[in-house]
């Protein structure tokens, strides 16, 4: 026993500290996973879906044309799974990714609710989890844990930009409708604290039911003009096709000629170009990342539209970070161990294609980077497909995001 314990610390003492590969390779199976876990025929399936794992193909084929021969492995593979926006749903389908299918990483996971199931799946399992399409702020406060990281926006982010703007320029009595479950619930309780702060009040508010499959709102809708005092701000905190219903009927119900203003608590151009520029032309509303910000932005932009025919989300492009940082962790790292990877990651300043001046803090694993304060242009002023947002303001990181949560304890 003594010998063949030397002999295993020999092996290991050779085993260097750098990048490996070929018969050399510290990692499971010689190969590397990746789980794109999201909603693939829902309401969230648009914003997100199957094009998000056609932005995780993307980043693993830069990837390997980077590292070349140099790469860790060249057995890069993604596997995917339709969560259908069900907590029980995304436990089952995260559980059997990483014991069935081997995999060392999930990303994207909207839908706050199973959200949270998942990342007790990476606690439980010790696999990393990247949280991309979900908004609850609980990821980095009671139930943060020491393999997910919360990568793209939270709505205290949402309601720090949006809820703040809005009440000082445009009305300070505000009607919240927001969907009945974990994100909306986030959501109602992230307004609230951002509208007061900023000196209005919330005259009212009602959760939808989700997922609400009449798509009807009208009841909702119609209270709001009655209310007293009465609002002069509608804030919707749906997203993805319910949002879409939202304003559908808020428009045809003429609330804007009511004197009810529209404020959206989040928004993807998925939904803008859903509903067209004409329907929410003026509505201002906080945006993670735009694909024609920038010339860098616009070229993976054209890259991804060649691939899929559409114009990325701002979780097409986060999807496609977060899988390029937990790469290129594996790479530095030399191994797929979790904790050997989380290690790489704690701390790291990151400037990629989606995270501007960004930087992974170790306290909670919040993903902080710039925010934009975004405003849908006026349909005469968009010149080209899909060019339907203009930036009023770039939200320093610092400042887009909360400070770490008492509540974390990694």
């Amino acid at each position: 026993m003594a010998a063949a314990s030397a002999a295993a610390l020999l092996v290991a003492g050779c085993g260097g500290g750098g990048p490996q590969s070929g018969g050399d390779s510290k990692l499971t199976g010689d190969k590397i996973v990746l789980g794109v876990l999201n909603d693939q025929s829902g309401a969230y399936s648009e914003l997100s879906g199957r094009n998000s794992v056609k932005a995780v193909e993307m980043a693993i084929a830069d990837f390997k044309a980077k590292h070349g021969d140099d790469a860790v492995t060249k057995d890069i593979t993604v596997e995917t799974a339709d969560h259908q926006n069900k907590p029980d749903v995304a436990n089952s389908k995260a559980q059997e990714m990483v014991d069935r299918k081997g995999v060392d990483a999930i990303l994207d996971v909207p839908t706050s609710s199973a959200a949270l199931k998942v990342a007790d799946v990476a606690k439980e399992k010790k696999k990393l989890y990247f949280n991309i399409g979900a908004a609850t702020t609980d990821l980095t406060g009671k139930s943060c844990n020491k393999y997910t990281f919360h990568y793209a926006y939270d709505t205290y982010m949402l309601a720090h930009g949006t809820g703040t703007v809005t009440t000082e320029q445009v009305g300070k009595n505000w009607y919240i409708l927001y969907p009945n479950y974990a994100f909306g619930q986030d959501m109602e309780k992230s307004f609230t604290a951002a509208i007061t702060a900023a000196g209005g009040q919330v005259v009212g508010k009602d959760g939808a039911p989700f997922p609400n499959t009449s798509g009807d709102y009208s009841s909702f809708l119609l209270k709001a003009p009655t209310l007293n005092p009465k609002p002069q701000v509608l804030g919707t905190m749906q997203a993805g096709a319910e949002l879409v219903n939202v304003v559908k009927q808020y428009n045809e119900f003429k609330l804007r000629d009511k004197g009810v203003g529209l404020a959206v608590g989040l928004m993807f151009i998925t939904d803008i170009h859903s509903l067209t520029p004409a329907a929410l032309a003026g509505t201002t509303y906080t945006d993670a990342w735009y694909w024609n910000f920038d010339q860098q932005n616009r070229e993976w932009a054209d890259r991804f539209q060649s691939e899929t025919g559409t114009r990325p989300s701002f979780a097409h492009a986060a999807n496609y970070s977060a899988a390029m940082q937990y790469l290129e962790a594996v790479q530095a790292a030399g191994t797929d161990d979790a904790d050997a990877v989380v290690k790489e990651l704690e701390g790291k300043d990151v400037n990629d294609l989606f995270l501007r001046n960004g930087k992974i803090r170790a306290e909670d694993h919040r993903v902080v980077h710039d925010a934009y304060l975004a405003q849908v242009k006026p349909q005469a002023e968009v010149k080209e497909p899909w060019d339907y947002v203009k930036i009023l303001k770039t939200i320093p990181a610092a400042e887009a995001f909360r400070a770490p949560s008492a509540d974390c304890k990694m």
